[in-house]
């Protein structure tokens, strides 16, 4: 059966992060295998004003939580308690096991119940403040992407959907298909959840508008014994300079990224392919099976012919 993910939405529900979900977990045509199932639903059905002005039809109700795998939060409009209805269908679906995904302001829907007591959660920069007079126990993070506890998850930002929802079906479905899905979506190279909200004011000189055609090359040429040098004469800036913008960027090292892409790639080949070891390694610029293996191990936590075992 398909993972049912069930979009709870809110008075006067801003429709981009739902639409972006609707995109990881909607259909994506006969040569991608489906593994979700995408709906939505409301406390009351019917007509719901969105913040574009217009209204939508949705006609679940609360009832369509109860068979629910992932409810998706996607904002919610801070001000009056949760109903007990509401509260009550969203802590039974909680306590069979359904996963929460929070987005921006819908944090304070599994904050208000308690979900998050005692827990690191994603916050929007200029929300951190109000979460903290409102849920004292919860430690908003407003410097992270995403936070994902398994069964809650919370993103700070609506444009952080994307990467959320993609997270969960590499951690459900392998590397392979969330790579596939992004692809076919166009969307950016994957951030991890410790990369950076938003990037930091320049202190001085210009700041290029994206690090994307750099991390697209990089992504392109993963086969190379790629160096910093590489990469700054490809940027044309000073390896310092680079480095300087990737940590104010993306929260992380060049090195560290490009590493992260090797092992997406590494990851989704030990999915997709019947291709050993040294070769994967050669295709990634991991240069040795030896080296793959212990960078795997690191970062996965298992060896690439167990990972192989459990997904291909």
């Amino acid at each position: 059966m398909p993972n049912r993910v069930v979009a709870l939405l809110g008075p006067v529900q801003e429709m981009y992060p739902v639409t972006c979900a609707s995109a990881v977990f909607g259909d994506h045509g006969p040569d991608i295998p489906r593994h979700y199932d995408f709906r939505l639903c409301a406390e009351r059905p019917g007509p719901l004003r969105t913040t574009m002005g217009v209204d939508i039809v949705v006609e679940a109700g609360l009832e369509a939580l109860a068979d629910a795998d992932t409810i998706l939060v996607a904002g919610w409009c801070p001000g009056p308690d949760l109903s007990a209805e509401l509260s009550d269908a969203v802590l039974a679906a909680h306590a069979r096991g359904a996963r929460i995904v929070a987005v921006c302001s819908g944090i304070h829907v599994p904050a208000r119940l308690g979900l998050l007591d005692g827990r690191t959660a994603a916050a929007h920069w200029e929300a951190t403040g109000e979460l903290s007079r409102h849920y004292p126990k919860v430690r908003a993070d407003a410097t992270v992407l995403y936070v994902d506890h398994g069964d809650v998850a919370t993103a700070g930002a609506t444009a952080t959907t994307i990467d959320l929802c993609l997270h969960q079906v590499r951690r459900e479905h392998g590397a392979a298909l969330a790579m596939r899905i992004g692809r076919q979506l166009a969307a950016a190279p994957h951030r991890e959840g410790c990369q950076r909200q938003y990037p930091a004011l320049p202190t001085a000189g210009p700041v290029p508008d994206s690090l994307a055609p750099l991390l697209d090359w990089i992504a392109a040429n993963l086969g190379r014994p790629l160096t910093l040098t590489d990469l700054a004469n490809r940027s044309g800036m000073s390896p310092r300079t680079l480095n300087r913008h990737f940590q104010e960027q993306l929260g992380i090292s060049p090195g560290r990224w490009l590493l992260d892409r090797r092992i997406a790639s590494t990851r989704a080949l030990l999915e997709e392919t019947d291709l050993p070891v040294e070769t994967i390694a050669e295709r990634v610029g991991l240069s040795s099976a030896v080296n793959l293996r212990r960078r795997f191990r690191n970062a996965v936590n298992t060896t690439p012919a167990a990972y192989r075992r459990s997904f291909r």
